[in-house]
């Protein structure tokens, strides 16, 4: 009789430890979906900032003269969004991708490059114009923002709340 008193102790146990877990796993679930939420606020936070600062480096440093933010564009099943794209025609005739990081990452140089690769895809009537990305970063380490230049990217920076694009006097753009 003990025997089986032991045995349905244990089942109890292992039912109660199964609802604890139960418990846990919808607790985590919810914390990582608050986190996720306020990550994205964030990124919203930063694209919003980021938008009228790099408005004016468009206009004033590119001569660009049509802007959009929140570019969505498909063609077939693939799509492509893009924080930032400006448009000149004329004389000017470029475009320019702008990616907006709170942090920048190496993986985000790879994301635009692979970003101003399919833009050519989607877009053939742009195949004349010149295509330049910028990665527009709050926060990034210099090794990654050299990296990002090495690769041909322009790269802004956030100083006295305003995105400035300063690049050094050997860089040179790669026309995508």
């Amino acid at each position: 009789m003990e025997t089986t008193t032991n045995f349905e102790d244990i089942r109890q146990i292992l039912r109660e430890v199964a609802e604890n877990q139960k418990e846990t796993d919808r607790i985590t679930r919810h914390n990582a979906k608050m986190i996720g939420d306020l990550g994205n606020k964030f990124g919203s936070f930063t694209e919003g900032m980021a938008f009228p600062s790099m408005e004016k480096v468009l206009r004033k440093q590119f001569g660009i003269t049509t802007i959009t933010t929140n570019y969505k564009t498909e063609y077939g099943s693939d799509s492509l969004e893009v924080d930032v794209l400006g448009i000149a025609n004329g004389d000017v005739n470029t475009v320019v991708l702008v990616e907006v990081k709170s942090h920048l990452k190496e993986r985000d140089i790879e994301q635009l490059l692979k970003n101003l690769d399919r833009f050519r895809r989607f877009h053939p009537e742009y195949a004349r114009k010149k295509l330049y990305g910028i990665l527009a970063c709050v926060q990034g380490a210099k090794e990654v923002k050299d990296k990002a230049m090495d690769a041909g990217l322009f790269v802004a920076s956030i100083h006295d709340e305003v995105f400035e694009l300063k690049s050094p006097a050997y860089f040179i753009p790669t026309n995508f």
